[in-house]
């Protein structure tokens, strides 16, 4: 029960490893705000959260709309009154080409969603950090945001873009005993990377990951939810501006 009574914030907890880590914080005591623009998902986490013992509400949000991000915010503050660990975990793969053929459409909207929603979503949760004069905010980046990726420019620009806004903003705001790291994961099995339905469009592709992977496997959504309980709980007090891989050994 290392949340017990902690107000936990997690976008994009309707679906993959969102949703799982918002079962797996409230399980140890959290009260979840589970956010996610898809509506019928979210409040279907809550459901298995509610289900299971636990407490958590939703509130629908696109965290590439600023309003939406201050309408989220006030609703936590006008709620619960704090907020002690936000998690800005919501993103998209965004369309797979080279450059070259890469739309201006693909490019936009994938930068929007995964790196300037990540700025709205922290530039309005640090007030809310400052008075209360703690808080923990983990970013979901990606291996992509620490190399590259081939066919993916815009998924892998907008990733190191979470790297760079999470270090920055962990130096800025250390004195105020305000964290914030992010977590890289490597290809793991979740809606949004299903190797079944890769193989139908590509055949092997699957086979292909994951024999770049040194453990010669993808992960399992709880190899990153528990780095992610870890990372947000006093045991990591210390750890800050950091980003960790949880990648099989891929990028080293």
């Amino acid at each position: 029960m290392r949340y017990k009574d902690k107000i936990v914030l997690i976008t994009g907890s309707g679906s993959g490893i969102g949703k799982a880590a918002a079962i797996a914080f409230a399980k140890e005591g959290a009260t979840l705000i589970v956010s996610d623009i898809n509506k019928d998902n979210g409040l279907d986490t809550v459901s298995e959260i509610i289900n299971n013992s636990g407490k958590a509400t939703f509130f629908e949000a696109d965290v590439s709309n600023y309003q939406m991000v201050v309408d989220l915010m006030n609703f936590i503050v006008d709620k619960f009154g704090r907020l002690d660990v936000a998690i800005n975990n919501a993103g998209i793969g965004g369309d797979y080409a080279k450059i070259a053929d890469m739309t201006l459409e693909s490019w936009d909207k994938t930068m929007l969603v995964n790196s300037t929603g990540v700025f709205y979503c922290i530039k309005n949760q640090i007030p809310i950090m400052l008075k209360q004069e703690k808080g923990v905010i983990l970013n979901t980046s990606s291996i992509a945001g620490i190399r590259g990726l081939p066919n993916a420019a815009g998924y892998s620009a907008s990733k190191h873009a979470v790297v760079g806004i999470t270090k920055t903003v962990a130096m800025e705001y250390a004195k105020n005993d305000i964290r914030v790291n992010a977590i890289c994961p490597v290809f793991t099995v979740t809606p949004m990377f299903d190797p079944v339905a890769m193989d139908k469009m590509k055949s092997g592709i699957s086979e292909k990951l994951k024999a770049n992977v040194p453990m010669k496997r993808f992960a399992d959504v709880m190899e990153q939810v528990n780095t992610m309980l870890w990372l947000c709980s006093d045991e990591a007090s210390f750890i800050t501006g950091q980003t960790i891989s949880v990648d099989g050994g891929l990028t080293a």
